[in-house]
């Protein structure tokens, strides 16, 4: 909130109170820095000291410049716990995301830490390991920890969160929509996504499709799988697979099994590990089976062959649940959803049936 002109301090500064002054008598390290000693140095009281560490605008600008000098010259560094118990505040935020192998979170991380830190605050990660249960004690645990909260593919149900909002609040969802919630959402096209790389692999002459479905909680897994059932002339076997690299792997002979000329898999990281199962099975790719991925992760270019898929903004996805939460922190509105349209990226893991 900002002050009138009037709220400002000018060249004259209260005296220390009694108790205030009582408080300076207390023992402490010999040359130690305290908020005393900078407000003795600077000529001020305490609490414009506190004020002006804690970003306060009541202060008058050369007042504050007087103390910031002297701060500086003493080597002086404000308690963290005692500056979160001034501004109500922790100073930090948290993001639960399933798994922090999977470097779709990655993504999101990175741009959630850069963008908060500009904003000097730190971040907390955790992971839930797919478990909606565990996902939602983690959450509520970081919400009493941190000033607000990011949740990367909650695999909790939608009415499990919208009984949450309350107590989570103020909180952003990535890679997620849930209607009726109350906060803002930034979400992916998967529908949109998967008809891209459907209409890809049918131009190619794919009739007969594998999909390696992801974990059963995930949302994402549900619209893509809902989308593919939709897919008129094709014959589709859905397989139970996961969202990692292993999981991937160790369906490559479930894939060869079903005669499909063309897979799917639920994300890049079980695409590659299907590529490599193949591969170890002698069965060539994109010759024999055209493979498909969804995120496009780092180094879905640089598997063998290159893989086709869908690309997502990782990294921005990270900066604007930034901005939604840091506005929702602030008591301001935080904004519309985003429903995100994946680009197709066709490479070398995909060709003609």
């Amino acid at each position: 909130m900002r002050a009138s002109t009037g709220d400002r301090e000018q060249d004259q500064d209260p005296p220390a109170s009694p108790v205030r002054a009582a408080g300076r008598r207390g023992p402490r390290p010999a040359g130690a820095a305290t908020i005393g000693r900078v407000a003795d140095a600077a000529g001020v009281s305490r609490a414009t000291v506190s004020r002006v560490m804690n970003g306060s605008p009541t202060v008058h600008p050369e007042l504050a410049a007087r103390v910031r000098a002297a701060a500086a010259a003493l080597d002086y560094e404000p308690s963290v716990a005692a500056r979160s118990l001034a501004l109500g505040r922790t100073g930090t935020i948290s993001l639960i995301v399933p798994d922090l192998a999977n470097p779709l979170f990655q993504g999101v991380l990175r741009g959630l830490s850069r963008a908060a830190a500009k904003a000097g605050r730190q971040l907390l990660v955790a992971e839930s390991d797919e478990d909606p249960e565990e996902e939602t004690i983690l959450a509520l645990e970081a919400r009493r920890n941190s000033d607000g909260l990011v949740l990367a593919s909650p695999r909790a149900p939608d009415e499990r969160l919208r009984a949450l909002a309350d107590r989570l609040a103020p909180f952003v969802l990535v890679y997620r929509e849930v209607a009726g919630l109350g906060a803002p959402s930034l979400s992916i096209d998967n529908v949109a996504g998967v008809g891209d790389l459907v209409a890809h692999l049918t131009g190619l002459g794919h009739r007969r499709l594998a999909y390696l479905a992801g974990p059963a909680g995930s949302a994402a897994n549900a619209e893509r799988l809902a989308a593919l059932r939709a897919v008129p002339g094709i014959a589709l076997t859905e397989l139970a697979c996961g969202s990692m690299f292993d999981d991937g792997h160790a369906a490559a002979r479930a894939v060869v099994a079903c005669g499909a000329s063309a897979v799917l898999g639920f994300n890049d990281m079980v695409a590659s590990g299907v590529l490599t199962g193949l591969h170890e099975l002698g069965v060539r790719v994109p010759g024999e089976v055209s493979v498909t991925g969804f995120d496009d992760i780092p180094f879905a270019r640089y598997t063998t062959p290159p893989l086709t898929t869908v690309s997502i903004p990782k990294h921005e996805l990270g900066e604007l649940a930034w901005e939604r939460l840091w506005a929702l922190m602030n008591g301001e509105p935080g904004g519309y959803n985003v429903r995100f349209q994946p680009r197709l990226l066709v490479r070398d893991s995909t060709g003609p049936a």
